[in-house]
């Protein structure tokens, strides 16, 4: 669960009155490393607000290159067959994400 911005404010403040990281986490019912976090982000940033989205890239982006190649080459192939072709550690699912999110098809041969 995100907190408001508004809460960040109240814990800042409290930390800025010389009141402790746990005292303030029991005042608020939350965790000490969330307190711990909120004041490290306002000191090393200046950030208040929470996050709005994770910027987090996928792990199969490593091998984004090799899956291009690999359908071009052969755009028949079933997922076992990439899998194995791009000698990928990866499961099935994280191949079909990955090739929905390049947009690309495994098209069979009629």
């Amino acid at each position: 669960m995100a907190y408001s911005k508004e809460r960040r404010l109240e814990v800042l403040a409290d930390a800025e009155q010389g009141m402790g990281t746990k005292e303030i986490a029991l005042k608020y019912n939350c965790s000490e490393s969330w307190v711990r976090r909120v004041k490290q982000d306002y000191r090393e940033s200046g950030k208040v607000a929470p996050a709005k989205t994770r910027n987090r890239k996928p792990k199969w982006r490593c091998e984004e290159q090799a899956i291009r190649a690999a359908i071009e080459e052969q755009p028949d192939l079933t997922l076992y067959e990439l899998k194995v072709k791009i000698k990928s550690q990866f499961c099935l699912k994280t191949l079909c994400n990955a090739l929905r999110t390049l947009k690309l098809t495994l098209k069979k041969k009629s």
